[in-house]
């Protein structure tokens, strides 16, 4: 799997996770601070498709999670 598809996954999972947690209509509904989370995710990968440089794929190369892109 390629790096940047695993970064991809990782905000997707984090985005729903996120909304999960902090939607108040949701049943898993903990707290509306989780949707700070969501924002996180969204505006790192907003800056990241300007700058080309994301943490998330740094992290999973380092791993050994991915392969080059």
């Amino acid at each position: 799997m390629k790096s940047w598809s695993i970064v991809r996954l990782v905000a997707g999972v984090m985005v729903l996770l996120s909304l999960a947690l902090g939607v108040a209509g949701s049943p898993l509904f903990v707290n509306p601070w989780w949707l700070a989370l969501a924002a996180f995710a969204g505006l790192n990968l907003i800056q990241s498709s300007f700058t080309g440089w994301c943490p998330a794929e740094i992290v999973a190369r380092k791993l050994g999670l991915a392969g080059g892109c």
